[in-house]
């Protein structure tokens, strides 16, 4: 456990009212017990803030660690070491592990490994049985043991019936269902998204609408049974309008975005020269939906920011395009993408982005938003939104490296972190 310490000029941001006051803070044995201006320094640490905002801790809902199973990608070490870099003191894993995470041993096993570290780490478990989308997977014991949601992330559920009684089940267990959003009888073997570029590079399309037909079967769904729909990584103009509508409807759900889907397009695929840090699912879609996406984040049909952090090993990205597997890190990149593309452009504020990232993402999940107040256990992220500053090779701490925005510029940094605790500092 790191030393008392003592924050001082730091601007304390609280996300659920926007308001934020220039304080100092003081954190005992991993607990707040003191919020004041000028406060009187004793024999403690000392953690010069230089005036830049102290909110609770961040939370990515979308994440791979891909531990158990595939530990050449990735641990629960080295994955949660490049979540608190990024700013981040908690996450939500997926269960297309192997073996995957639908038994409540597996359930325990992630959440024991990962009490000494300082990142929270909240599993996800399968919504069937070996992902397999055939029977349904011990949903309540899963959620008595520490799932936060169900989902078999990168298999879709094809089959309605097993779609239709996992959400009648959210209901019993109080725990979303998450669906990776794709009929893949409408794009088998796709590799990037459908439209001019994919026809010019002769690559297989994979097009906007097998995300949203089986978008359109699970809202009907969520409305029939009046269950919990997160949607994950959404990705077209038309996927978020279905969303907003459903909302409107009064239909119970929520949805994510991605920072790299509201950050490139798919003419980055041919401009990087089939590029396989730029191969991703869904795909990096139009410039006409990057923008849907900008636009659903701001008006909240899009609930939260996250990254389907996905590693993957340089000798599985050393190939083409074709035989390339999907998916690039995130972690590290989160905040200053969403600086860079939400914030400075005046679509999001500070405290409407921190939002996204820290409490939309925890209330979908049933977890509670960490308070910046006395008896209170610490829980933050120090960071500014201002900074200016190219993402480089040297700032990966992930295992992996796999991700087009090394030499892209950001804007926003996280300093630090404090959880369980332990305080990680970035050192640029």
């Amino acid at each position: 456990m790191t030393p008392d310490l003592y924050i001082q000029n730091g601007v304390i941001l609280n996300p659920l009212t926007g308001k934020s006051r220039r304080a100092d803070i003081r954190i005992r044995n991993g607990e707040i017990v003191e919020v004041g201006s000028n406060l009187t320094v004793s024999d403690e640490r000392v953690l010069e803030a230089k005036g830049r905002i102290i909110s609770p801790g961040w939370m990515d809902m979308h994440v791979h660690l891909r531990d158990p199973g595939e530990e050449h990608k990735e641990t629960i070490t080295t994955g949660c070491r490049a979540a608190a870099f990024g700013g981040f003191t908690a996450v939500a894993c997926m269960p297309n592990t192997n073996p995957p995470i639908d038994n409540r041993e597996a359930v325990h096993s992630l959440i024991k490994r990962a009490e000494e570290l300082p990142v929270d780490v909240h599993p996800i478990a399968c919504v069937s049985r070996g992902r397999q989308g055939k029977d349904l997977s011990e949903m309540a014991e899963l959620a008595a043991t520490g799932a936060v949601a169900f989902s078999d992330d990168g298999s879709p559920v094809q089959n309605g019936s097993l779609m239709r009684r996992a959400l009648e089940y959210t209901s019993v267990v109080g725990k979303p269902v998450i669906n990776h959003m794709e009929d893949l009888s409408l794009g088998p073997k796709g590799q990037m998204n459908e439209g001019i570029i994919s026809t010019n590079l002769g690559l297989t399309p994979i097009p906007t609408f097998s995300e949203e037909s089986m978008l359109g079967r699970d809202l009907m769904l969520a409305e029939l049974t009046e269950g919990h729909l997160h949607v994950a990584h959404v990705s077209t103009a038309r996927s978020t309008a279905m969303i907003r509508d459903a909302k409107a409807r009064g239909i119970h759900v929520t949805a994510e975005a991605c920072t790299h889907h509201f950050s490139l397009t798919d003419e980055m695929v041919e401009e990087s020269g089939f590029d396989v840090q730029t191969k991703m699912h869904p795909p990096l879609r139009t410039a006409e939906d990057v923008e849907a996406i900008r636009a659903g984040l701001c008006d909240g049909t899009l609930d939260a920011i996250c990254t389907d952090h996905a590693p993957h090993a340089a000798f599985e990205k050393e190939t083409d395009f074709v035989s390339s597997p999907f998916g690039i890190i995130g972690l590290e990149t989160a905040w200053g993408l969403t600086g860079q593309h939400l914030i400075a452009t005046k679509r999001l504020s500070v405290a409407e982005a921190v939002n996204r990232l820290c409490v939309t993402p925890r209330e979908i999940l049933g977890l509670d938003v960490p308070a910046l107040e006395a008896g209170a256990k610490a829980n933050l992220t120090i960071f500014d939104a201002t900074t200016n500053w190219v993402f480089e090779s040297r700032h990966i701490h992930s295992k992996s490296r796999n991700t087009p925005f090394v030499g892209s510029p950001m804007t926003g940094r996280a300093w630090a972190i404090y959880n369980k605790g332990q305080l990680v500092e970035h050192q640029p």
